[in-house]
């Protein structure tokens, strides 16, 4: 499995409160797999992502990735690792105001060892004519698109996409689900996302339910569903 997570446990303490927010997760996903972790908000669905993504550390337990136990990573490693292997995209896009479209990619791109062609990825997500406007001149969609391209021109073995369509309308969304499995489908890039909706589940390979810091619930598609035909 390309992703193994064991028994992983994660607590945040504020003053003399300790909540458990991870109670002994385990999870696998095959390379070039498109997962979904399903749950509410609070269930910890960002918290899984972003100790998947190197970005936070668990208490217990391990996380495997290609073949690293990334939980046993310094910080030097992990920021290394999440340069060279992960791509990160949110709900909130986080473009730089002040950059046009090509510039906002171009930032990772110079820091990624052997990046896509920036051409290549605009025309991936369909935005080569607009690679001079600003963010303040696109659409929430647009705007969404370009955090895929910024992810994806460091050709990250791993997309992480935490709510990705949570600000989005329903044509939008499923515009930006079908970029997703287009993505996966060209580049074999495994991709794990993160959604309160349901309809999801239908696109991916694996859904995992979480709830209250536990997967309740772990479902194999045998046939995933193309995002175009996703009805919610």
């Amino acid at each position: 499995m390309y992703i193994h997570i064991e028994d992983l446990e994660k607590s945040y303490t504020s003053g003399s409160v300790k909540t458990k927010v991870l109670k002994g997760i385990n999870l696998q996903l095959a390379r070039a797999e498109i997962g979904v972790i399903l749950g509410p908000s609070g269930s910890g669905k960002s918290t899984l992502l972003n100790i998947i993504g190197g970005i936070d550390r668990c208490d217990t337990g391990k996380a495997i990735v290609d073949g690293d136990e990334i939980t046993n990573l310094n910080d030097k490693e992990l920021t290394e690792y999440r340069r060279e292997h992960i791509g990160f995209i949110f709900q909130f896009y986080h473009l730089i105001p002040n950059l046009n479209v090509k510039e906002n990619i171009e930032v990772v791109a110079n820091i990624s060892r052997v990046p896509l062609k920036i051409d290549d990825v605009l025309h991936a997500v369909q935005l080569e004519d607009k690679k001079h406007r600003f963010p303040r001149e696109l659409s929430g969609g647009e705007q969404q698109r370009v955090s895929i391209a910024r992810a994806l021109v460091k050709k990250p073995k791993l997309l992480l996409c935490d709510e990705i369509t949570g600000a989005l309308d329903y044509a939008t969304s499923r515009e930006i689900l079908k970029f997703l499995q287009q993505i996966n489908k060209d580049y074999q890039t495994t991709i794990l996302m993160s959604t309160h909706n349901t309809a999801l589940r239908a696109m991916a390979n694996r859904v995992y339910k979480l709830r209250s810091g536990e997967i309740i619930q772990e479902t194999i598609n045998d046939a995933a569903v193309p995002a175009e035909r996703i009805e919610w």
